[in-house]
Order: C-alpha cells, then sequence, then structure tokens
C-alpha cells in the first residue's frame, strides 16, 4: 500500500516530506512483529501511526488497545497489564486477566511509555524477549504473543540518565524508530489541516465551512502550537462555533483567539512574557535597520549610475587606512572644477565622463556635516515607539500593534522612556 492511499484510509492532511518519511517507516514496518518506538510532542498524533501499523499487520483481524501508562496509578499498573489472581493484594476479590492476556495475539499501545515504573518496566522487558509474564500473587508462568507498539513524548535518553528508565528496555523498544514531526515542523500542512477540520465540523452540523483571509493564514502558520494538531482542531471548532461571519481576517481571528499572536521565533528558555514582547520590539528595530541599510545602498547605486561615476571595488574599499578622511568642506576649485553661470563642471577623470553640480548643489554639500548615529538598542525603540505614536497621532492601541506588541507593554514603555 503506497502512501497516498494510507493518508485518504486514515484521514492524514498533509505534503510535509517529515510526515510522509514518518508513513513510509509505518507501512514498511507493519507486516512485521518488530517493536516501534514512536516519538513526538503531545499531540501531534502518534496513536493514529500505532493504529496504521496495526491495520496492515497480520494481526489486523486481533484485539488492538490503547494503554496511557502515564495514566494507570503506580500501585494498580501491574494488574492491568498482567492480572493478578484472587487475595494477591488488599481488595483483589476475583481472579482477573490483564491486557497482555486478553489482547494475545492482537497489539498493545503503549503510550507515555517514558512514565513507566521502573518494576513494571522489569516485566515488560520479559514478555519483549520471551513473551512471558506472571499474573500477581502467582509463580505460574503464562505466555503471550503480543506485538507492542511504544510512544513518548519526552527524551528516554535523559531519563535513562537520570535512572528512570531502563537502558535494556529502550534499545528492545527501539528496534524501528518512528519520529512524528510536530505541526511547527510542517507549517505548510497547518492550513489544510485547519480546512479539513473546519468542513468536517460544519458537515456535521449542517452548516457553511468558515474560510480565512491571506493574514489570518499567516497567523496560524507563525503561530507556536504547542498542542500540535489537536489545538489545531480545536480551534477550527472553536472559531466554527463563535464567529458569526464565514469569511474569517487576522483581525477576527484575533479577537476570538489572542493567544495565535504568539509568533514561532526562536525563544530563550528564561525569558517572561514580557521579555518576549520587547524581543520582538527589537527585532522589528533590526529588521527596519536593515531595510534603511538596503534603500541607502539602492540610493547611491542609482546616483553612481545616472552620472555615468564608476563604483570601487569591495577590495579597493577595504584598502583604505583608517587615517584617511574625507573633508567636506574642500573648495571645488582646488580640484580644477570650472564655474559656468551657475554650474560647477568637474574634469573627466581616467575617462570618466564628467559630473556637473549647480551652485545650489554646491551650497548644500558645503554646510554638510558628518552626524555620528546613536547605535544605542534603547535609543532605537524609544525613536521606533515615538515615530508609531507620531504616525497615530497618540493612539496606543494602533501604535502597540504597528509595533508589534501588546498595548501594556506600550503603555510601560512610554513611562519608561517619559513620551
Amino acid at each position: 500500500m503506497n502512501i497516498q492511499s494510507v493518508k485518504q484510509r486514515f484521514g492524514i492532511i498533509g505534503t510535509s516530506e517529515k510526515i510522509d518519511r514518518a508513513l513510509s517507516t509505518a507501512i514498511r514496518v507493519a507486516s512485521t512483529d518488530l517493536t516501534v518506538l514512536i516519538t513526538g510532542e503531545s499531540g501531534s498524533g502518534k496513536e493514529v501511526f500505532s493504529k496504521i501499523i496495526h491495520s496492515l499487520s497480520s494481526r489486523k483481524h486481533n484485539k488492538f488497545i490503547a494503554i496511557n501508562t502515564g495514566a494507570i496509578p503506580s500501585g494498580t499498573i501491574n494488574s492491568e497489564l498482567f492480572g493478578h489472581e484472587k487475595g494477591a493484594f488488599t481488595g483483589a476479590t476475583a481472579d482477573r486477566k490483564g491486557y497482555f492476556e486478553t489482547v494475545d495475539g492482537g497489539t498493545i499501545f503503549l503510550d507515555e511509555i517514558g512514565e513507566m515504573p521502573l518494576d513494571t518496566q522489569a516485566y515488560l522487558l520479559r514478555i519483549l524477549e520471551s513473551g512471558e509474564f506472571m499474573r500477581m500473587g502467582t509463580s505460574k508462568v503464562q505466555k503471550t504473543d503480543v506485538r507492542i507498539i511504544a510512544a513518548t513524548n519526552v527524551d528516554l535518553k535523559q531519563k535513562i540518565r537520570e535512572g528512570k528508565f531502563r537502558e535494556d528496555l529502550y534499545y528492545r523498544l527501539n528496534t524501528v524508530p518512528i519520529i512524528v514531526p510536530s505541526l511547527k515542523e510542517r507549517r505548510g500542512d497547518i492550513h489544510l489541516l485547519f480546512r479539513k477540520f473546519a468542513s468536517d465540523f460544519a458537515e456535521t452540523y449542517r452548516t457553511s465551512p468558515i474560510r480565512l483571509d491571506e493574514h489570518a493564514q499567516l497567523l496560524l502558520e507563525n503561530y507556536s502550537w504547542p498542542g500540535n494538531v489537536r489545538e489545531l482542531k480545536n480551534l477550527a471548532e472553536q472559531i466554527s462555533v463563535l464567529s458569526e461571519e464565514k469569511n474569517i481576517g487576522a483581525e477576527e481571528l484575533i479577537e476570538l483567539n489572542p493567544n495565535i499572536t504568539q509568533r514561532n521565533l526562536p525563544a530563550l528558555s528564561s525569558s517572561s512574557g514580557s521579555n518576549l514582547e520587547e524581543r520582538d520590539l527589537l527585532y522589528k528595530v533590526l529588521f527596519d535597520m536593515k531595510k534603511d541599510l538596503n534603500d541607502l545602498k539602492a540610493l547611491v547605486y542609482g546616483l553612481a549610475q545616472n552620472n555615468d561615476l564608476s563604483m570601487p571595488e569591495i577590495g579597493q574599499l577595504r584598502s583604505l587606512q583608517p587615517s584617511m578622511q574625507t573633508d567636506l568642506n574642500y573648495d571645488f576649485k582646488d580640484r580644477g572644477a570650472s564655474v559656468m553661470d551657475d554650474s560647477i563642471i568637474y574634469p573627466k577623470e581616467n575617462g570618466d565622463q564628467p559630473v556637473i553640480l549647480n551652485k545650489q548643489q554646491e551650497q548644500y554639500y558645503d554646510k554638510m556635516e558628518v552626524v555620528e548615529e546613536s547605535l544605542s538598542l534603547e535609543e532605537m525603540e524609544k525613536d521606533m515607539i515615538s515615530k508609531a505614536l507620531k504616525k497615530y497621532k497618540g493612539r496606543r492601541k494602533d501604535a502597540a500593534g504597528e509595533l508589534g506588541i501588546s498595548e501594556r507593554t506600550l503603555y510601560r514603555k512610554i513611562k519608561y522612556y517619559n513620551l
């Protein structure tokens, strides 16, 4: 079975290379009885991959059960998995079969395997090595033929270093690893998934599906998505219920879910919310500086081209000594320039075309001064805030939106800089 048919059968949306690679691995390993370890962030769809493997395997007509090992109390997990005999512990009033006995011949999906207690890990390792287990309260050895698929959203190697996970069990589980990408690693699929969830909701409740404009789509793509696909589905359903309009723009999306403005930028682990907003503002300052520099380059090259001037090579500029400085208050006649009417004509140099400046331009250049610009980030931030307030005539909400920060942060900055 190819990847496209698996996507259609199990309702998987996306064209990401990483999701295709994970699906390809699941399809290849399904026909075997090898143990599979699925890793990925919470909400990324790890259980779907376990169902794909079971459905494409020779065990597909037998039982499949998904168990969240982190949700079972440590005092009862051994009984849940392996069963117990009557009187094995207080409250054990009858014999009970465990999952490994009832699902014999099928597949067990152990989610959040990293939360499994150490003693349970030892019992699980024995099943993986020999297929043997014992009910609690008895020494009778039983056999089971169960395929195990495990999943985790934590770093098991780190758990091993902390002494909370058995290294031998890790290598038994990790026979075939499958890495499920997070939603922020497949941003090209975000809008496709949103449309699918919105369409499913509309079909269920017999209404028209909502749609996002380009700006709203961009907000979705730049959001960090800590809850992954699960969070995206919740958002699509939430907006479908709360929105009165079917065509959603960026403003409506932010109004319905203010957290959507948290962009997918590099994060500092020790940063607070206000620091993140300040960093976003500094990013904007730096981006604007880069834009101004590019505009300046274009202006210089344009002047050179319009006056048929030759530009020096980069190597020539670098060879200039630091002590060489230009005196802007020179006498034009010292360079052999001739004055004709209201213009100054410089002679040709090295075959170049002459440069003609009128006297008004001469006065302008005579009065020019070199002003050293402050490179302080605080000064640049203050300047950006002042410009935004001036642009929107003091309207703080609009200025904060232009700067990409909250109105509360802007108010604090205004007080700090005494604007």
